[in-house]
């Protein structure tokens, strides 16, 4: 039985302390409740990379969940077992998006909308690949690649087109679908499923690096990195192919480097998947030496991820609704979607939100909150091998 590997727990971990500082600005900050922080004619430079580092986080985590699946049967899970974890998994996450994280955003009854976001897609993924490690692992990559690569193409496809299966459509490609669950209660598509699930299917067959002998698996991964991150550049600079929003040139140097650098999130292009995949390994082999304690926070956050990320919303949400209190008087409009997710939400004072530095503050906070919990919780399933603890 292999041990589990510290640099993806190291990485996942620390794409974990960056996600919550993406939705502590969301709940927070003030300019973020009025404009999006990628809108060029308003944002600060400063406004768009605190929104653009974030961008590592959705991809870097299914990618590492796949290369996470594949270990797992290098640690001695039969294909048999791993399939019925994969798609259990993937059942459990999709209750967890639906009631667990929804009762967090919305903080009310019924819920006032359900975002089918990173978790949703997360165990649509699973569920898939509990199929997926069937397939010879060229083939797959193959597969894999080509719906990464290949997907920007069907960007100019309408919903409508499908006639009455145009809701499938919206499933798999097109972002910010609405529909109407039982008990009229409306739910969001963020995450289209392609080409997210390749990305897990592709993060599968890219475990297969941690079986070369040290050297090798750095060189690899230096090697993939690059090219991954030049690719980036390449296709990026010419305006060819691999996002439907092309750069241009804007009123200053850095403006125009905002504008190369805002790739579409959704459905995640290839270019921003190429953006974000390539750096994140280039970490990987920069971390493929690291040894670090078990009380380094970002393995403790990246060795219990699912905990961590039902915490950090809870605590984010309550922490606004305490401090609407001290600052208002009152917290009633914090028993909704913030301002920034749902901008129609109601009973917002008019000069509701912080400054961005106020923001980090709110972020280092809340990270430094969640440790000793996180600690506590990887002790936990270090002393506890139940399978249930597996699920978070």
């Amino acid at each position: 039985m292999k041990p589990r590997l510290q640099p993806l727990d190291l990485l996942r971990g620390i794409v974990m302390v960056v996600m919550a500082l993406d939705h502590v600005r969301d709940f927070f900050h003030d300019g973020s409740q009025l404009f999006s922080p990628e809108d060029l004619t308003r944002t600060t430079p400063l406004l768009f990379f605190t929104r653009w580092i974030t961008h590592f986080c959705a991809p870097v985590f299914v990618f590492l969940s796949g290369a996470g699946a594949y270990l797992s049967s290098r640690r001695g899970k039969s294909p048999a077992g791993l399939s019925r974890f994969l798609w259990t998994r993937g059942l459990w996450l999709l209750f967890v998006e639906m009631v667990i994280v929804a009762a967090a955003i919305n903080f009310q009854w019924p819920f006032q909308l359900i975002l089918w976001q990173v978790i949703w897609v997360f165990g649509w993924s699973m569920i898939a690949l509990s199929v997926l490690i069937h397939v010879p692992w060229k083939p797959l990559l193959a597969g894999s690649l080509a719906v990464i690569c290949l997907h920007n193409t069907l960007d100019g496809v309408k919903p409508e087109a499908f006639g009455s299966l145009a809701w499938l459509w919206q499933i798999l490609h097109v972002p910010f679908g609405v529909f109407t669950l039982p008990g009229g209660i409306p739910a969001m598509i963020l995450y289209p499923l392609i080409p997210w699930v390749a990305v897990m299917s592709a993060g599968f067959v890219f475990g297969r690096v941690y079986d070369l002998e040290p050297d090798r698996r750095r060189r690899a991964l230096w090697l993939l990195g690059g090219v991954l991150t030049l690719t980036f550049v390449v296709l990026r600079f010419t305006n060819w192919y691999g996002d439907p929003s092309p750069w241009a040139t804007q009123s200053s140097p850095v403006m125009t480097l905002l504008s190369f650098l805002r790739a579409t999130k959704y459905p995640p292009s290839l270019l921003y998947l190429l953006m974000t995949l390539g750096p994140a390994i280039l970490v990987l082999a920069a971390l493929d030496r690291t040894e670090v304690s078990d009380a380094n926070p970002f393995l403790a956050f990246g060795r219990v991820p699912m905990f961590y990320y039902l915490l950090h919303f809870n605590l984010i949400h309550a922490l606004m609704a305490v401090l609407a209190w001290f600052r208002y008087g009152r917290m009633d409009f914090a028993f909704q979607l913030p301002k920034a997710v749902n901008p129609a939400a109601a009973g917002y004072p008019p000069d509701y939100g912080y400054s961005l530095a106020v923001t980090y503050l709110i972020w280092i906070g809340v990270v430094a909150a969640l440790y000793p919990l996180c600690r506590w919780f990887v002790e936990v399933k270090r002393r506890n091998r139940s399978p249930w603890l597996s699920y978070f």
